[in-house]
């Protein structure tokens, strides 16, 4: 049987011969095969360039997981007495919230969702909170929920700025006595007002250090730090905050990692077990609701609030 030949049936391992039988250069081959892998690599150059232009376009589809009001039942709570709230971040967007005020609150406190969903999964936050004798502000970032725009860095930080002056209106406190507490990606948004303008107290959930920090751990294949337009740099804020801290994460969660949350606790200026607690979630993972020991802790650490 004749060996393969190149233009029949691919290459073959044997050199090729001319019609007088003497052997062609080798070097054909190998330049063949050069070729080759020159083209693969230009297509995956290409690729990849393609790929890293769409995350930059789209980041915030890639940060930001919306979902928009649906009218279903579960805009509807049970068993809660709760107010609907509209108001309107700096730039004209409008917001929406619900209102669960205390008749005689320990703390006012303005809740800072995550990354995905809307308020109106967090209606069990919200009455793990008002058991505890607290008045709070659950309210949806722009894109989210009922509430009008696109979601942003910048637009997110307005909006709980707006938020929290809503609240603060609603309570009849002063915007400083407003406890800010947020969950992963709201815990960035809450370090913000907390390191700006200061806070009565920080309540922080399975946050991260900085936006860059998180993204890195799960595209370590891309230059995330040198792409990231969207910073939430709560590490390099952190130490402008003075207040109280409660932080708690889970020693198992999968999106932020705990190293990220311990390093962000320790770049808090108050001392440990003083002005400031950590809380580790046993085998918790970064959606999970806490347990009842940490609504326990979290009771001591509202008590202790000036």
């Amino acid at each position: 049987m004749p060996d393969r030949l190149w233009g029949t049936s691919g290459i073959t391992d044997m050199p090729l011969q001319d019609a007088h039988g003497d052997q062609r250069c080798p070097a054909t081959s190998w330049f063949v095969f050069a070729a080759s892998v020159r083209r693969v690599a230009i297509l995956l150059l290409f690729f990849c360039a393609a790929l890293v232009l769409l995350m930059v376009f789209l980041e915030e589809r890639f940060i930001f997981f919306p979902t928009p009001y649906d009218g279903s039942t579960a805009w509807r709570p049970q068993g809660v007495d709760y107010q609907d709230v509209e108001f309107h971040a700096a730039d004209g967007t409008r917001l929406h919230g619900w209102y669960l005020p205390h008749p005689a609150p320990r703390a006012v406190v303005l809740h800072c969702h995550g990354n995905a969903g809307n308020i109106a999964g967090r209606i069990d936050v919200a009455k793990q909170l008002h058991a505890l004798g607290v008045s709070v502000l659950l309210f949806d970032y722009r894109g989210y929920g009922r509430s009008e725009g696109s979601p942003n860095e910048m637009g997110l930080l307005q909006d709980a700025r707006a938020a929290r002056t809503r609240l603060a209106q609603l309570a009849g406190v002063a915007e400083s006595d407003v406890v800010l507490m947020g969950r992963s990606i709201g815990g960035a948004v809450a370090v913000d007002l907390a390191a700006r303008d200061g806070a009565r107290g920080l309540i922080l959930e399975s946050t991260f250090t900085n936006l860059a920090d998180t993204a890195a751990i799960h595209y370590r294949w891309l230059p995330v730090r040198l792409l990231l337009r969207s910073r939430f740099d709560s590490l390099r804020k952190m130490p402008e905050y003075q207040g109280p801290l409660f932080q708690s994460h889970g020693n198992a969660d999968r999106i932020v990692p705990l190293d990220l949350g311990r390093r962000l606790y320790d770049a808090s200026p108050q001392v440990e077990g003083r002005g400031k607690h950590f809380y580790l979630v046993e085998a918790g993972d970064h959606n999970d609701f806490p347990p009842r020991a940490y609504y326990e802790q979290l009771d001591q650490f509202i008590d202790s609030l000036p």
